[in-house]
């Protein structure tokens, strides 16, 4: 069963750590997860197919999330921005703003993606990180391609979509000129799709249903909060 938006998950307070660690930690997870665990990927893959290192960024980030939902009781939004800058109050970062640039600048800001070339993914208004995270500049407008829907929790239902590329800003339509008429996602449960974009520019599931529609049984008919890249 579908659980609300507003579950919320006890606050925790966030462990320090050094980010170079973290990160060479997770990546050694990661690798290992990569070798015994069969890969959380539906969809179609062709052989040099530029969709590849756009899922493969969109699961780090999603890994990310998961870190920071631990260390900080949710996903990234306006209230966890308050607690980063109480964890690190140095980190200089403008956390303000409601898209998806300001809540992954979060993740910069507390060390748990070192990299903004994971941000990246290919849609209309996005371009090569230059891989300056120094306050002011880390992922700045055109850094990030994926779009973010915020206010849900990895307890919740696991075929509701976290990421998705490429979105176009300020609808539920998809771009199909950068990856040939698909749209990519992650979901709740780390799991990654990649979904054939209709002649009107939605994604479906398998039973016709627009997937981001609030009519989707996924939504409980509450609209999904969807923050766009700047």
């Amino acid at each position: 069963m579908d659980q609300e938006f507003d579950n919320e998950l006890p606050k925790c307070p966030p462990k320090p750590f050094n980010s170079v660690a973290y990160w060479l930690l997770g990546c050694s997870v990661t690798l290992l997860i990569a070798l015994v665990v069969p890969p959380l990927f539906t969809g179609t893959l062709d052989k040099g197919s530029n969709k590849a290192p756009a899922i493969s960024n969109l699961k780090q980030i999603g890994l990310a999330l998961f870190d920071f939902e631990n260390d900080y009781g949710s996903y990234p939004d306006s209230e966890t921005a308050k607690d980063v800058t109480d964890a690190f109050p140095n980190h200089g970062h403008d956390l303000s703003g409601n898209s998806s640039n300001a809540l992954f600048r979060q993740l910069i800001a507390t060390g748990m993606i070192p990299d903004e070339e994971f941000f990246y993914t290919e849609s209309r208004n996005s371009r090569k990180p230059d891989g300056n995270i120094a306050p002011g500049e880390a992922l700045k407008k055109g850094e990030v391609g994926f779009a973010y829907i915020s206010g849900q929790a990895s307890a919740g239902n696991p075929s509701r979509i976290l990421l998705l590329s490429p979105l176009i800003p300020g609808t539920t339509k998809f771009d199909p000129k950068p990856y040939d008429g698909n749209a990519i996602a992650l979901h709740i449960d780390q799991s990654a799709s990649v979904y054939k974009i209709g002649k009107d520019g939605h994604i479906y599931d398998k039973n016709g249903l627009d997937i981001l529609s609030p009519e989707h049984p996924r939504w409980n008919g509450k609209a999904p909060t969807i923050h766009y890249p700047e």
